[in-house]
C-alpha cells in the first residue's frame, strides 16, 4: 500500500526566500493532474538512474469546506485510506504549507493505474500527483516551481530516483547535495522499448533496502561505475563504439549490469531474479525495476517469450517511455507548456 507521510512543516523552498511571492491563495476550486510510474536504478545506476512509463495515475481535487474524502478506483482501492492518512492528500497539505496557503477541505477521486509496492514509483508519483495539485489549486505559474516540488516530494519519498522521472518524464539521473536534491533530464532519443512483468506479490521498499550492506568490495563499485557511464550513454543516443559492444543490443546489456543491489536482494525476491536471468539469457537487457518485485527488459520482447513469462504467473506490459511527467490537465495552469508542471 502506498507509504503515509506524517504532515510536517518545511523550510520555504525558493521563491519565497527570495521574497518574489509573499502571499499566496487558493484560485481554483477543481483540479486535475496526471502522473506516470517510474521505474528507477535501471541494473548499475541505484538511487540515482529512472526513467518515466508510459502509465499513468489520475486525480482530480474540488476545494472545499467540509471534511476530506477520497474516492479510489483501480490500484489500492478498499485497500488505501479514503481521508487524510492518504499520500496523495498528505502532498497536497505539504504543498500548500509551502507556499503558505491556507488548508481546506478535499474531495479528491483518484484514477489509479499504476500497481502497488510493485517497483513502479507509486509512492513517488502520488507525491508528486499532490504537490502538482497544490499547485494547480493556487493556480499561480511562480507557486511551487520545479525545483520545489522536487525538493519536498524527495523529503517525503526519502529519495530523488523515483520522483525526478515522474515530474519530468524521459531519462533521469538524479543526486543529493548534502539535504539538497539534484537532477539532470537526458537528452535525445533513448533506444529502449520498455516491457514490464509484473508479478501478483508485494514488496515493501524498506524490506528491499533492509538487506544491502553498508559496504562493499571496491572492484564490485568501479565496476558499477562503468556500467553506469555505458548507461547514460547509450540512454543519451550516444553509441560511438571501439571493441566491446557493436550495437545498441550489446551496449545495453553491458549497461545494465549491477554488482551493488540485486544480488544483495535475491532472498527477498527470488522468482524476480530468476526472471531476470532467465531473461538475460535469451539475450534481453534486463533488471529489477527499483526495489522489485517487477522486473524490466529495456528491450522488446518476443511473443514466444511473453507468453512463456505469463504461463509462469507474470503480467507482461509492454510500456513506451513517458516523455513527459506530472501535468495539470485540468485548472488555468493547463495551458501553461502543455500542462506540464515542470516549467
Amino acid at each position: 500500500t502506498q507509504r503515509s507521510c506524517p504532515t510536517r512543516n518545511l523550510p520555504a523552498p525558493g521563491y519565497l526566500n527570495s521574497g518574489k511571492c509573499p502571499s499566496m491563495r487558493i484560485t481554483q476550486d477543481f483540479v486535475a493532474v496526471r502522473v506516470p510510474a517510474t521505474s528507477a536504478n535501471l541494473g548499475p545506476g541505484f538511487d540515482s538512474f529512472g526513467l518515466a512509463l508510459d502509465l499513468w495515475d489520475e486525480v482530480g481535487v474540488h476545494a472545499t469546506a467540509g471534511a476530506t474524502h477520497v474516492t479510489i478506483e483501480g490500484e489500492g482501492a478498499g485497500v488505501l485510506d479514503e481521508g487524510e492518512n492518504h499520500l496523495v492528500v498528505q502532498a497536497l497539505r505539504m504543498g500548500l504549507d509551502a507556499a503558505g496557503v491556507a488548508q481546506v477541505g478535499i474531495q479528491m477521486r483518484c484514477m489509479n493505474r499504476i500497481p502497488h509496492s510493485r517497483g513502479l514509483g507509486c509512492s513517488a508519483s502520488a507525491i508528486a500527483a499532490g504537490l502538482g495539485l497544490a499547485r494547480a489549486l493556487i493556480g499561480d505559474p511562480e507557486a511551487l516551481t520545479a525545483e520545489d516540488i522536487l525538493s519536498i516530494a524527495t523529503e517525503m519519498e526519502g529519495h530523488p530516483d523515483n520522483v525526478a522521472p515522474a515530474i519530468s518524464g524521459g531519462v533521469t539521473i538524479s543526486w543529493m547535495d548534502g539535504e539538497l536534491p539534484g537532477m539532470l533530464c537526458l537528452s535525445g532519443e533513448a533506444p529502449i522499448e520498455p516491457v514490464a512483468f509484473i508479478p501478483d506479490f508485494e514488496l515493501a521498499t524498506s524490506k528491499a533496502r533492509a538487506v544491502l550492506p553498508q559496504q562493499v568490495p571496491f572492484d564490485d563499485a568501479k565496476f558499477n561505475l562503468s556500467r553506469a557511464g555505458i548507461l547514460a550513454a547509450v540512454l543519451s543516443g550516444q553509441n560511438h563504439v571501439i571493441g566491446a559492444g557493436t550495437n545498441v543490443h550489446e551496449l545495453l546489456m553491458a549497461a545494465t549490469e549491477d554488482r551493488l543491489h540485486q544480488d544483495y536482494r535475491r532472498q527477498s525476491m527470488q522468482p524476480s531474479h530468476a526472471l531476470v536471468t532467465w531473461l538475460r539469457g535469451a539475450g534481453k537487457a534486463a533488471v529489477i525495476s527499483g526495489a522489485g518485485p517487477t522486473v524490466l527488459s529495456l528491450e522488446s520482447i518476443d511473443p514466444k517469450v511473453q507468453a512463456d513469462a505469463q504461463a509462469a504467473g507474470w503480467a507482461v506490459r509492454p510500456l513506451k517511455l513517458a516523455t513527459s511527467g506530472l501535468e495539470i490537465t485540468r485548472g488555468n495552469l493547463s495551458k501553461i507548456n502543455g500542462g506540464c508542471v515542470f516549467v
